[in-house]
């Protein structure tokens, strides 16, 4: 067993720091001023081999792979005092002490709070069984958030927490773990300092977490991570804000992909279409054009893997790159036909190969497969799993003529018929009990065990590849199941296979907001539940009022009852599902410029409530409700029976802001509970000072073919405040080459309001109208001018509502109603609140 108790000399080797002790040499880098690489080298070798790093500051035999996303930087600045007793290195932000007996290292930022300090002793060890273990010191009020994919409330103060992605089919929404996704960082944050700092564990073995729920006396309270191998290569992430740590941890792992508008629409999916014996593709069709009859919006489908399934020597089975043409007789016809609905397919793929698929021989002669342990002589030297059907091969991604292979019959096999949006499944390789079967890794060579999460993001950055490869201009949407650390920068992915019940809605959103600030943006969980009986009406009504905020949005099942979960299954219920869907389809113009946000700076969609509101720790334990932006409060009802939902209204900084009922627009004093009565048609919304929020004010059935003609803003202009909305064709890659439009909107508040719109790129909007609903009860305006030209004023409703242009005081809503062609430039909207002294004239 290796303990580090005593530390030596500290050099300065260009680059970074070398620091001895009596175990293992550590290595430090500022990687930036704000984020710093704390390295203990077990492994002695110092590979720099990473599928996550999109920042780095150093050579690696991942840089060509990467070569599309990583961005090599100089480190950091730093000045370096060494001593007897301690070493000390300063950065332009950062400073760290290193003492050396006890062996310790200390970080402080710029104002000298103490950011991470290690324990001594525990800090940095290789146990018996040669798992590596690093241990910080925390406080008792210390919250916790983040760890990837997690079940259970938001703050995992005192949880034991494994993260060993698996098959967790019905899972239990507030115990089970681990989920699917591997992705080891959290976010510390203080209760009474309120400060935040980030931790990423820079590893892809299977690892645990223990944030305080072990105590030993001789200690300072403290966390620790176990990794099953690997070196401890730590990123400190300064703060103090939660927001700047998101930023900077994307700047390491990568931003959001730029999806296809259609990944935001409803993404119809269901096991029991392509299941059936014959005709699923007339099956599916006729459920598209049902939500086209029923008025319900939609704009993809994703496609389970029943398709595949082909008669084989031990009957039917599900093998990827095959096509069941009883149940798919022209798949090139049927892309062609839900193409022309504007439906984008998503088809199922998988990396497993069951030993029976008649592609089997190919691959191995090929050479796609992991070879088996040393100790296990598998399938001529090819490790053997369980698989979905019987035994079957496992794909090895990290062998580049491997990535080159599988790219080809992504494109024979899909491509080709006209699919262009690829659903990578069942990657999480859990089902290999071998751990020791071997790995490639571009030419090293490691192990399944400690490579399994790299899998499915290599999955998901080979579909996209393959698609730019096969259609240029076409703009690229892989869906995931399961990912790593970087995965946001590949596909929108979902928390698996989720069971029906009222626990799975509530705790959903919690999982959801934990993947948001691990840099996950593009997430969801399957609306009403996957597996178990169908969800009853309350709760379905219920998921789907939740589920509209979802940047994924999917009703996807495979029901235990032989029912088939879709929106119109409770006739009495489906006005309401019709209702919120549609509501998705009006914020679409917000989701679209959130989405562009997160690929532009990491920035969540959905987000905790005390990632906005981090002065307020009343905020620190709220998984449930969140923010939709940064302006738009969602409280939804998410238990049985509510007739009246209690809301808490997040302390604001600004002590002018207030919070509006986006519905009454009611006025609210933040740092309160409110009860806020509710039936089963409401959506609880809560506005906040400042908003600015975008909406369609024409009526969208679907995003890839229909455009936002009539542009609604809803505005509490009450202060300062800005929004940049976000606008290109939906689907090409014409953004990258400037075709877009970046509308800033910012809003200088007072008695003279002065809302402008300032424009950038070069595409052309197809908005032709606009209409500015801007909250303000204290009174109606004096005047309004668009560009120094003054609206005409209406006092009739009926009269400004046929008026091409015009402004009106909307005394129930206390709103001020402004209507105006859109000039298509540049140009500015003033709203007098000047007091109109009638009597004086």
């Amino acid at each position: 067993m290796k303990v580090c108790y005593t530390g030596g000399a500290v050099k300065d080797c260009g680059s970074y720091y070398s620091v001895a002790t009596n175990a293992v040499e550590l290595r430090i880098w500022f990687l930036t001023d704000d984020i710093l690489r704390i390295r203990a080298g077990f492994d002695g070798d110092w590979d720099e081999a990473s599928y996550s790093l999109t920042m780095t500051a150093w050579e690696s035999r991942t840089d060509e792979l990467m070569k599309d996303c990583r961005k090599r930087v100089q480190s950091a600045a730093a000045a370096l005092t060494d001593g007897d007793r301690q070493a000390v290195i300063q950065g332009a932000r950062l400073k760290v002490v290193i003492e050396k007996a006890p062996f310790r290292i200390m970080v402080y930022d710029k104002d000298g709070s103490l950011l991470h300090a290690d324990i001594p002793d525990l800090a940095y060890r290789e146990d018996s069984n040669h798992r590596r273990i690093h241990a910080s010191q925390i406080e008792a009020d210390d919250c916790f958030y983040g760890f990837g994919e997690k079940s259970g409330e938001i703050n995992k103060a005192e949880k034991y927490m494994n993260m060993a992605p698996g098959d967790a089919m019905g899972y239990n929404a507030k115990e089970t773990d681990s989920l699917y996704k591997h992705i080891p960082f959290y976010i510390r944050l203080n209760r009474g300092t309120k400060r935040a700092v980030g931790y990423f564990y820079h590893n892809t073995a299977e690892c645990d977490f223990n944030m305080g729920r072990e105590k030993r006396n001789y200690w300072h309270r403290y966390s620790s991570y176990r990794t099953d191998a690997g070196d401890i290569d730590l990123f400190l992430i300064a703060g103090p804000s939660i927001r700047e740590i998101i930023e900077r941890y994307t700047d390491l792992t990568g931003k959001s992909v730029m999806l296809p508008k259609a990944a935001l629409g409803y993404l119809g999916s269901s096991m029991y279409y392509p299941e059936l014996p014959e005709n699923s593709d007339d099956a599916v069709l006729d459920f598209i054009d049902t939500t086209r009859e029923e008025g319900i919006p939609a704009d993809g489908f994703q496609l389970s893997s029943g398709y595949c399934a082909v008669e084989t020597a031990e009957g039917i089975k599900r093998c990827t790159f095959t096509w069941n043409h009883k149940r798919f007789k022209d798949p090139a016809d049927w892309f062609a036909q839900m193409g022309k609905r504007g439906i984008v397919v998503s088809p199922n793929i998988k990396p497993g190969m069951l030993l029976v698929h008649p592609l089997l021989n190919e691959m191995k002669e090929k050479g796609m497969f992991l070879p088996a342990s040393d100790d296990n002589a598998g399938l001529d030297g090819l490790a053997v799993g369980t698989w979905w059907g019987g035994p079957g091969l496992f794909v090895d991604y990290t062998k580049e003529s491997t990535r080159l292979h599988w790219k080809q019959y992504i494109k024979d096999a899909l491509l080709k018929y006209g699919c262009r949006s690829i659903w990578n499944d069942n990657c999480e390789y859990d089902s290999l009990v071998d751990k020791d079967a071997k790995v490639y890794f571009e030419g090293k060579g490691s192990t399944i065990g400690t490579m399994k999460p790299v899998m499915s993001n290599l999955m998901c950055q080979l579909s996209n590849e393959a698609i730019e490869e096969y259609d240029p201009d076409c703009r690229p949407f892989s869906v995931c199941r399961s990912g790593h650390a970087g995965i946001q920068r590949y596909a929108q992915v979902w928390a698996g296979d989720n069971l029906t019940h009222w626990d799975t809605l509530k705790y959903n959103i919690a999982t959801i907001l934990g993947m948001a600030l691990c840099g996950v943006s593009n997430h969801g969980c399957d609306i009403g539940g996957f597996f178990g009986p169908a969800p009853e009406g309350e709760l379905f009504v219920r998921w789907v009022q939740n589920g509209i905020f979802q940047p994924r949005f999917s009703i996807h099942s495979t029901n235990t009852d032989n029912t088939v979960t879709e929106p119109w299954m409770y006739s009495d219920k489906k006005q309401y599902i019709k209702d919120a869907i549609d509501f998705r389809y009006k914020l679409s113009p917000t989701l679209y410029s959130l989405m562009e946000r997160a690929h532009e700076n990491g920035l969540p969609i959905w987000q905790p409530t005390f990632s906005v509101f981090q002065n307020d720790p009343a905020t620190y334990d709220e998984g449930v409700d969140f923010m939709f932006g940064d302006s738009l409060l969602v409280a939804n009802v998410v238990e049985k029976g509510q007739t009246v939902r209690p809301v808490y209204l997040p302390v604001t900084e600004n002590e002018n802001e207030r919070f509006y009922d986006f519905y009454t627009r009611e006025e609210y004093a933040p740092g309160q509970t409110i009860e806020v009565p509710v039936d089963i048609a409401s959506i609880p919304l809560f506005v906040r000072s400042g908003a600015i929020l975008p909406m369609s004010g024409n009526k969208l059935h679907n995003l890839m073919t229909e455009k936002t003609t009539a542009l609604d803003i809803l505005m509490a202009p009450d202060v300062d405040s800005e929004f940049m909305l976000y606008e290109d064709d939906g689907h090409t890659n014409d953004y990258r080459k400037g075709a877009y439009l970046k509308t800033k909107i910012a809003v200088k508040a007072g008695v003279k309001t002065v809302v402008t719109f300032t424009n950038e790129g070069s595409y052309e909007t197809a908005v032709e109208s606009m209409y500015l609903d801007m909250i303000h009860r204290e009174k109606s305006p004096f005047y309004v001018q668009v560009d120094g030209k003054e609206l005409p004023h209406f006092l009739h409703r009926r009269k400004f509502e046929e008026a091409e242009s015009g402004w009106y005081y909307s005394q129930r809503l206390k709103s001020v109603q402004i209507k105006y062609p859109n000039p298509k430039r540049d140009h500015e909207v003033l709203v007098s609140f000047e007091q109109f002294d009638l009597i004086g004239m």
